[in-house]
């Protein structure tokens, strides 16, 4: 079995995870050490709803193994739910380069980039999907429910479901109505491949596409308190990963983390940074990875390493992704080593980064975009980003009122624990199951349905 300390390597039929096949080389601390985080009284709704799903068999699909969120949450929901006495298993798809540009491309259109979806695009994500098939052996042993993660993966729906099977595909991307209704081969696309499912999954309100004939649940996504990326560090741990980088932990740091991403918001960052460098000493750190189904990411880096050449202050950090887990230590130390954290995204799903950035008690300017108003309250738990100058003010303000910038940080810590860990978005999870599983009602009568777990959900209608 391979070691936890390493980064898993997918088996040649694209397993991660899987009890059955002794496949299982990575795993989180028992139930009871997030008992003592979340509490009794959350953790047993958890277990009650697990209970009422005792020997099932769930699979998931999604495209990486490496990078982004929905691997990260991966890594600790799927040996959880595990835990739970529910058998998770973990498959990933494969594709060739090609592929990811197709789908990475598709990633940008349903986030609204104005284009329109190419025959070459719609012809390569067929012709991968279709050579997929033969290699999910997951499905050798029949899942009750399969949860298909994000557009790459969409397709096999329509290819693999059988009839006593639950398909549920869960969108993680920021995704509107009004994107697909402007891009009618876009929507129709999408159409045909989400009819072979039997539910979707949103992070929020404003994602759900009403004319999607299926029910629908929100649930947002989670950070793992006890992970390597958001467990508490000591001051060496810190010191060393700063020592690495020939980072000095006596000047104020400013933080971005994530992938390099034309989402991301990167631009504004360094714009920001270089107002605030005219009136204090600080520095930025720019610290991010590549996923192997993002073939946009290099491209990024390499603007962004011209763009920053100039600037001794702006370190630009390429975190290698081979030791998954010294990758999150890393981030967790950059992280906690940080003054101000920004993440001024122009589309943002949701945006795990921030979740763990307030998780470790930093004041976060971000954008008021996609999920992240979920997590933000601007001037409460964070803020909201407008533009470079007015961002420098409230970076300057921060680094000059600490005390400020330490009680933004708390609210924030609290904030996060009470809505966006584990335990409690596992437990939404397996409720929603039971109720497609084992509802009273007809499959018929949930198809208008959404389904919310949440009272805070609601937001303003968006521009």
């Amino acid at each position: 079995m391979v070691k936890a300390s390493e980064l898993p390597v997918p088996m040649p039929d694209g397993t991660v995870y899987s009890p059955r096949r002794n496949c299982c080389p990575f795993s989180v601390p028992p139930l009871q050490a997030y008992a003592r985080i979340v509490g009794e009284e959350r953790m047993e709704r958890l277990v009650q709803a697990a209970r009422r799903l005792e020997g099932l068999k769930l699979l998931e699909l999604n495209a990486t193994a490496q990078g982004g969120g929905v691997a990260e949450m991966l890594y600790s929901a799927v040996p959880f739910t595990n835990h739970l006495g529910i058998e998770d298993e973990w498959g990933i798809i494969r594709g060739s380069p090609d592929f990811f540009k197709c789908t990475k491309r598709l990633h940008n259109l349903l986030q609204g980039m104005s284009d329109d979806l190419s025959s070459d695009v719609v012809e390569t994500y067929c012709t991968t999907i279709e050579k997929c098939i033969s290699d999910c052996l997951l499905l050798d042993e029949h899942p009750d429910i399969v949860l298909v993660h994000d557009p790459q993966p969409a397709g096999l729906g329509h290819y693999l479901k059988q009839p006593a099977q639950t398909w549920v595909w869960r969108c993680h991307i920021d995704i509107e109505q009004e994107t697909l209704d402007r891009n009618p081969h876009l929507r129709d696309f999408m159409n045909d491949w989400l009819e072979h499912y039997d539910a979707a999954v949103f992070t929020a309100s404003h994602y759900v596409i009403t004319y999607w004939r299926l029910p629908k649940f929100i649930i947002p996504p989670f950070i793992d308190p006890l992970s390597e990326k958001t467990r508490e560090l000591t001051h060496a741990e810190i010191e060393e990963v700063l020592d690495k980088y020939h980072i000095d932990s006596k000047d104020p740091m400013i933080v971005q983390v994530g992938r390099f991403d034309p989402w991301k918001g990167l631009d504004r960052t360094i714009a920001t940074f270089r107002h605030v460098r005219k009136a204090r000493k600080c520095q930025l750190v720019l610290a991010g990875g590549m996923a192997s189904d993002d073939p946009q990411g290099q491209e990024i880096l390499a603007n962004i390493l011209e763009e920053t050449k100039r600037d001794a202050d702006i370190h630009v950090l390429n975190l290698a992704v081979d030791d998954r887990l010294q990758n999150w230590r890393e981030v967790n130390a950059l992280q906690r080593a940080a003054n101000v954290i920004m993440q001024p995204s122009t589309k943002e799903g949701f945006g795990l980064v921030i979740t763990e950035a307030l998780w470790k008690a930093k004041p976060v300017i971000t954008a008021d975009v996609g999920g992240i108003p979920l997590q933000v309250r601007d001037g409460e738990t964070g803020y909201f980003y407008s533009a470079p100058e007015p961002a420098a003010e409230l970076v300057i303000y921060l680094l000059d009122h600490p005390e400020v910038a330490r009680q933004v940080g708390e609210r924030g810590k609290q904030y996060v624990g009470e809505h966006f860990l584990m335990p409690d978005r596992i437990a939404d999870w397996l409720m929603a199951v039971d109720i497609l599983i084992n509802g009273q009602l007809p499959g018929e009568s949930y198809t208008e349905c959404i389904i919310s777990f949440h009272p805070w959900f609601k937001l303003q209608k968006r521009s």
